[in-house]
């Protein structure tokens, strides 16, 4: 790619709302300069970083819309996980690439620009290892650099079917994997990763029902010092009082007494935690991944977003199952969880006069590059231009700016005020339309018929 130059009507850079802005980048894509001024390329609307989504399990794409039917006893996460199991046992590698391609043009055209993806389905449908144990996270890789979406793969360690090293159930036979052969995959998955700045390595230790810290230790002592941790924790009441009854402590209390948490971790949902927890957690800099459009889906619960960003604490949004996708549905679903719960309005605008909406997105797109480790959110020198631009021409925006179109696109906008996408300097969404979305949607449609037979 050669160098090129941008000129945007506004943008939102680091200083602040800019109109009449330049961007310059590099042959690689990343920016080397933000000034004033025409020049380059004209994109016409409003330019925002782009929304890293941090937590996505790609499989669950596929049962979207088919566990919305009441079952004969009462619903919970833990009747739709086993729904999920069935789901997931069905899954080929090649299935899984075309389900992860057309959930990340999916991602793009609502203006994410980055991929956490958790991905656990390992093995083939009877636990059999693949000759390369990393095949399905490299069928992710594919599926990402076809949409062209940043990735930042998280293969799952997951050993245990309870805390304590209970033994597991069938339905998780895909996931399964010892130290060695774990470290394999990630090994594999960096070598993949090597000279392309769109992938990065990572892992994701399920939970600690999943593992044991023991384990968790020995694969983290096999890994680069900054590379990134995802877990679940503290999803389910059942899960804390399962954890109470292991070792009398709770999942978040367990997390922080075994391991020193830094910015290097990312604790997904962390939704049911005492005070004492939610303050630990905020001041060890660990990042809160948050998925509230999934959490409401579940009925898992709601974060105590207000106080724990009161804390300082470091949030970011991810569409775990992809009940919807949209980092402007996820921050207006976390906003109005905090609204319904305490009966008030504009909880995490920050203090009086300041735009809830700017408030969300700021935290959204910190959050998530640093929860990524990708040179990802903010327009300014050092970073990889992804970038989102809303439409300005569309009459939901029709006399808005700054942070009131970001407020009008986050709660009442959503995905249609999205225009324009760029990855790296890629134009990979351009006025709503994905490069490559009809050949992917075409594979997507053939992997539903096979796996429907």
């Amino acid at each position: 790619m050669q160098s090129r130059k941008f000129h945007f009507d506004s943008a939102l850079t680091p200083q602040g709302w800019s109109r009449d802005v330049t961007v310059s980048l590099d042959g690689a894509g990343m920016i080397t300069q933000v000034g004033p001024g025409e020049g380059g390329e004209h994109v016409s609307g409003i330019a925002v970083p782009a929304v890293p989504n941090v937590h996505s399990h790609a499989h669950q794409r596929f049962m979207l819309g088919l566990a919305e039917r009441a079952g004969p006893g009462a619903d919970s996460f833990w009747t739709w996980r086993e729904a999920m199991y069935g789901f997931a046992l069905r899954l080929s590698p090649d299935d899984l690439e075309a389900v992860a391609a057309q959930l990340y043009v999916e991602m793009l055209k609502a203006g994410f620009s980055v991929v956490g993806e958790f991905q656990y389905l390992h093995h083939g449908p009877d636990g059999t290892p693949y000759s390369d144990p990393a095949e399905m996270s490299l069928r992710c890789f594919a599926a990402a650099q076809h949409a062209g979406i940043g990735i930042t793969i998280l293969p799952t360690l997951y050993a245990f079917g309870g805390f304590g090293g209970q033994p597991p159930v069938p339905g998780q036979r895909r996931f399964l994997n010892h130290a060695e052969r774990f470290l394999k995959i990630v090994d594999n998955l960096s070598i993949q990763a090597r000279g392309d700045a769109s992938r990065h390595v990572g892992i994701s230790p399920h939970s600690l029902r999943a593992v044991t810290p023991e384990l968790l230790r020995e694969v983290i002592a096999g890994l680069p010092p900054d590379a990134p941790i995802h877990v679940h924790v503290a999803e389910q009441v059942k899960e804390v009082d399962d954890c109470l009854a292991f070792c009398g402590l709770r999942p978040v209390e367990l997390l922080m007494r075994e391991f020193d948490l830094t910015d290097r971790w990312t604790a997904i949902h962390a939704t049911h935690m005492t005070p004492a927890e939610m303050v630990a957690l905020a001041r060890s800099g660990a990042i809160a991944g948050l998925c509230p459009t999934t959490e409401a889906n579940l009925g898992d619960g709601i974060f105590p977003a207000t106080q724990f960003m009161g804390q300082g604490g470091a949030i970011a949004i991810g569409s775990d199952s992809h009940i919807t996708v949209s980092p402007a549905e996820d921050l207006r679903m976390l906003e109005y969880s905090q609204r319904l719960r305490d009966r008030t309005r504009n909880a995490l605008a920050g203090g009086p006069g300041q735009s809830t909406g700017r408030t969300l997105y700021d935290a959204a797109f910190r959050g998530g590059a640093r929860s990524m480790r990708q040179p990802v959110g903010a327009i300014a020198p050092g970073c990889r231009f992804d970038v989102t631009v809303l439409d300005a021409d569309h009459p939901l925006l029709a006399g808005r700016a700054e942070d009131s179109a970001l407020d009008t696109w986050i709660f009442s906008g959503g995905n249609p005020l999205v225009r324009d996408v760029f990855v790296g300097g890629r134009h990979v969404v351009k006025d709503r339309h994905h490069i490559n979305e009809d050949l992917i949607a075409r594979n997507f449609r053939a992997a539903l018929r096979r796996l429907d037979t």
